[in-house]
Parts: C-alpha cells; structure tokens; sequence
C-alpha cells in the first residue's frame, strides 16, 4: 500500500463536502494496522461541531454485514444450515403463500418451496420492505403501522406478522431487497435465546473492543451523535429527525436490516476482522473459509437480473454483501471477492480479504449520493495499491 498515494482521499473528501453532506469521515486498514484516516466538516452545522474520531453515526443497512455475521457465527456452531427450511426454527413462516398474478388478479396460492435460511441472507426469501408496488409491500406497509401503533415492534413481532403475510414471489427464484435481514436477526434471537443486541454485544461488539456500536444511544454519548441532514435540489441542507425515534432508550425494534449507531472506528474494526478472514488483533470471530463463503456470489440467472442497481454493475451479492464479480463491468481496479455495503444516509464499507484491506466511509444525508462517492473512494483506494 503507497500511503502517499492514498493522500488523495484528503481533496476527494473535501470536494464531497464542498458538493453533499455537512461532514463526512474515512478510514482505510491494510494488514490490520489504520493508513488512512481523515474527518471534514461539521456533525452538526448549526452549533459548528466538528466531525471527529468521536461521531456517532446512523449506519442504516451497514448493519446487515453484522447481522450476517453474527448469524454466521451461529453456523459454525452448527445451530442451522443454510440449505435449511426457516420454518424447522421460526414455525410461523410453515406453508407460506405467494401472491401470484391470475387473470389479471393478484392471488394467495400455496408456495410450492419453502424459505431456506439461505434466502433470508441473499434477499432472495419473498419479504419486502413496506411500499406501493405490490400486494406484498403494501400488507407489509399496513403491519408496520399496526406493530407502531400496538408498541409491538421487535424482532419476534415483526417477523410473525411477516409469516402471516403472502410473498411477493417463490422463495429462492428472485431477489428483493427487504426485511430478510430483520427476520434473520430474530431467528439469532430463537436460536441464541439472546436479544439481537446482546449476541452482538457478546460475540462481536465486546470480543472487538466496539465500545460505541449499539441499537440505542446512551445518554452519556447523545451529544456525539451527527446531526440528520436532507439537502433539497437547490444544494440546501436541513436537519431531519424523522428517524430519531428507532434510537430512543425506550425503542423495542433492533432492526437487524438498519438499526445500529456506530463510529468510523469500531466499524472499521469490524470490517479489518472480516479482511482479515475473521480475526483481528488475536480475537477470532469468523473462520477464513466462513468468510469466503460470505462473500461468494450467491445469485444466478433470474435473481442476478433483479440485482440490477447501476452504480452496483459489476457486482454479485454472497450472503448480505455485494461482491465483485467483474471488474471490467464495475469499471474498478477492486479484487475478485471485494465486498461489503452501504447505508441510507451514505455510510459504506468496502472489505478485501485478498489483500487485507478494509475501508470504511461515514456520512448523514439523504439523498446520499452514494453513486457518486463510493466507486470514486473504490477507486482512489484500488489507485494506491502495490
């Protein structure tokens, strides 16, 4: 790794704020030691805090890859297999329904396979996130509203009230984004008898010195949370607290899809453990060939067609991460295998286990602007290689 050259990232970083969010933050790890790491602009615009070592961040679905590795975690143990029915540990999701298209009428049919726990990690299961376009995102919309509504939204609740509702199409035959991973966390809650948060807390959080990775924001650490942004077409930026909520001490949801706070550094921590096949600093939390498998290109055929985000060419996905399959497609210099995700407000992450390497980005805005940001750090970083 030229570290001179992954001086670059300093203007990049500059001109992404200068252009986006208030703040943003990176750090990239090669060989487990931190070679880059730079802060600019502000947490919060409005009383002028800086963004710092210290920030707190929504990472949004950067918490699927620990949802997913904590669930692998599981599988070393022998506690499943992926190949496995959902229904043999979560018993609501037996027999499920498919909503199938008849005679220009949409209809409740029998499913004719069952969701694996295999689909749950590849998005590739039936379950939606809550929307418009569909009967299967529009049920899902409704029991969302009832789970607030009730004070009943956790893992369990959420994920029977899922089984209840039919697919949006035969588990295993297409992929859609959703609430797989949600459903994943309570079936690490079923077969842990922990809360989701605890069995990060004791198998990845604690074991990895993350000590300001949580589902909800202490008192004593509220003031290091960044600030929420929208920015409107004019380029204006205002704080947004409509997510707020999910953080509160009293909130009940630990969302395995999107729910954890971090910092550039303990997720950096998080990611160098992956890059470096599962152990960090003495601590093993995965085996090498458990990380491989993650990040294998689990789609084919028609679930590789639905897995079409532009900025995303180039890539498969394993089990919850994308993974470069085509370099040449993707336009990068990034390694066959390099994986890893993103989230909603802008926060991302990239792991290479082939050259130990692992880079993490943190931001707070919406739009986030991710097709513009993530394959120019990609490739800055890809740029300072050797």
């Amino acid at each position: 790794m030229n570290v001179e050259r992954l001086e670059r990232l300093r203007p990049l970083l500059r001109r992404f704020v200068d252009q986006g969010p208030a703040g943003c933050s990176c750090l990239v790890v090669h060989n487990g030691n931190v070679v880059f790491e730079d802060h600019v602009g502000y947490a919060d615009e409005a009383s002028a805090r800086p963004i710092g070592p210290e920030t707190i961040f929504r990472i949004f679905s950067n918490t699927k890859v620990v949802t997913c590795a904590a669930a692998l975690i599981l599988l070393e143990r022998g506690m499943y297999l992926l190949n496995d029915p959902l229904e043999e540990y979560l018993p609501a999701f037996k027999q499920p329904l498919v909503y199938r298209e008849e005679q220009g009428e949409w209809k409740a049919v029998p499913s004719t396979r069952p969701i694996r726990v295999k689909d749950l990690f590849t998005m590739s299961s039936g379950l939606t996130y809550p929307g418009e376009h569909g009967e299967t995102e529009r049920a899902t919309k409704r029991l969302e509203e009832e789970l607030k509504a009730a004070n009943r939204f956790d893992n369990r609740s959420l994920a029977q009230g899922l089984a209840a509702i039919p697919l949006a199409f035969e588990p295993g035959t297409r992929w859609q984004y959703g609430y797989s991973h949600d459903v994943l966390g309570a079936l690490i809650e079923t077969l842990s008898g922990k809360t989701l948060g605890q069995f990060m807390q004791d198998e990845l959080f604690g074991p990895l010195g993350m000590n300001d990775t949580f589902f909800r924001i202490p008192a004593d650490r509220r003031d290091r949370l960044a600030t929420m942004y929208i920015r409107d077409e004019a380029g204006v930026r205002s704080p947004s607290g409509e997510f707020e909520a999910n953080y509160q001490p009293d909130a009940t949801f630990e969302s395995g899809g999107a729910g954890l706070l971090s910092t550039l550094a303990d997720y950096g921590r998080f990611a160098a453990m992956l890059a470096q096949g599962g152990e960090l600093d003495g601590v093993r939390i995965l085996g090498a060939r458990t990380v491989d498998l993650m990040a294998v290109n689990q789609l084919s055929g028609q679930q590789l067609a639905d897995y079409n985000w532009p900025y995303l060419a180039g890539y498969g996905y394993g089990l919850g991460v994308r993974t470069m399959m085509d370099p040449a497609a993707a336009g990068s210099g990034a390694s066959i295998g390099e994986f890893g995700w993103s989230g909603l407000a802008g926060t991302w992450t990239m792991i290479d286990p082939k050259e130990k390497l692992a880079a993490v980005y943190m931001q707070q805005m919406l739009p986030n602007l991710e097709a513009i940001h993530q394959p120019r750090l990609r490739n800055v970083i890809y740029g300072a290689m050797e």
